[in-house]
């Protein structure tokens, strides 16, 4: 059994090579992907529960990353191939640097607090990519019917205008989009944005499922493709050829991984 640590944190960093160097060395019997920029860090790393342990005791020793979020899962398979530690521009991509400098955030709710905040928000956002969404989400949230994370500005302005004196609800993988996606928000005025703590992941490995407003499976950025509640690997598969994630919905009886899906044969047409 593997463990897996999904982190990040939004914190100012400099020597950005020696930093990567050391991020490489401590986590050398990992494997998984740790994204890094003046901004802060963000990524997911796996590896067995021993190891994976020392390593983010590790991390925390470094004292701009003594207080990272993070949530743990588990995979029966190793979830990466390999350890990818990169140095980026942002560690996820907006193309609004500055709304990172403002320091703006939204308001956190806890996983225990969310389903009462759902039923008081004049709309709730998913703020993640449309092949993210197809595979789960609460039940009445927007879809920004996204490609790239990069888009959601575009769409913020021109579907949400309308509420921006009203409370808005917005969620993620994780929570880290939703830093970004808040922080844009009030830099352009909107009132009220509240944003799920920890993302969809901890409201899945903390919420009773007979009591949850989940809809369907959380996509994950590895091999185990989706995750259901208590973080438990989901059902849906990954097309080889075109990387979208498929729901049991998607396929038919004739349909075998490594052939192509009916999103590869959609875009041939």
């Amino acid at each position: 059994m593997f463990k897996v640590a999904t982190l990040y944190k939004f914190v100012p960093l400099d020597d950005l090579v020696a930093l990567q160097q050391k991020l490489q060395s401590i986590c050398k019997t990992l494997t998984g992907t740790l994204l890094i920029a003046s901004e802060g860090i963000n990524g997911t790393i796996a590896g067995l529960p021993d190891l994976l342990d020392y390593a983010m005791a590790e991390l925390k020793v470094i004292p701009a990353l003594s207080n990272l979020w993070y949530q743990y899962s588990t995979a029966s398979d190793k979830p990466f191939r390999r350890l990818k530690v990169r140095i980026k521009k942002e560690i996820i991509t907006m193309h609004k640097p500055e709304v990172q400098s403002m320091g703006l955030r939204g308001q956190h709710v806890s996983a225990a607090d969310w389903n009462d905040r759902l039923d008081q928000a004049a709309v709730v956002v998913d703020v993640r990519n449309d092949y993210e969404y197809r595979l789960g989400s609460f039940e009445g949230a927007l879809n920004p019917k996204t490609t790239y994370f990069s888009q959601f500005p575009a769409f913020v302005e021109s579907h949400l205008t309308a509420y921006k004196d009203q409370p808005i609800a917005v969620f993620c993988t994780g929570g880290i989009r939703c830093e970004k996606a808040s922080a844009y928000m009030l830099a352009s005025g909107f009132k009220e944005v509240y944003q799920l703590s920890g993302g969809i992941l901890q409201y899945l490995a903390h919420t009773q499922e007979d009591l949850s407003r989940w809809k369907g499976e959380c996509f994950v950025f590895d091999e185990r493709i989706s995750l259901g509640h208590g973080l438990k690997k989901g059902s849906s598969l990954l097309c080889y050829g075109c990387r979208m994630p498929l729901t049991t919905e998607d396929l038919d009886e004739n349909y075998k991984p490594g052939i192509r899906c009916k999103f590869c044969l959609k875009k041939e047409k």
